[in-house]
């Protein structure tokens, strides 16, 4: 079996509202947490009470992943702002913002 290489080059990875995104996932998260809270009787009847604790993690971690990406926004801001004005002219007329 041979090693397949690509004949071309990656894309630029996608860049949007990253901190919103993961903010809205950790509230999503924690929504499913406290609307099965209620009906945890019946998970532990039924063994399914790692839904619960599922979505519990899912808001934990998606804290931890807003305080990453805000520190990584914050970052990317930073090194445009000392790239100075030469750069983020180029960087616009490559389209990127």
């Amino acid at each position: 079996m041979a090693k397949w290489t690509p004949t071309h080059e990656a894309p630029e990875p996608l860049e949007g509202p990253v901190v919103a995104t993961i903010t809205g996932g950790t509230i999503l998260w924690f929504v499913l947490f406290l609307v099965q809270l209620p009906f945890y009787g019946w998970f532990d009847d039924h063994g399914h009470t790692w839904w619960i604790w599922t979505c519990l993690a899912g808001a934990g971690l998606g804290l931890i992943g807003i305080w990453y990406v805000r520190g990584r926004d914050a970052a990317i801001k930073r090194a445009a702002v000392e790239a100075g004005p030469a750069d983020a002219s180029s960087d616009e007329s490559q389209g990127r913002p």
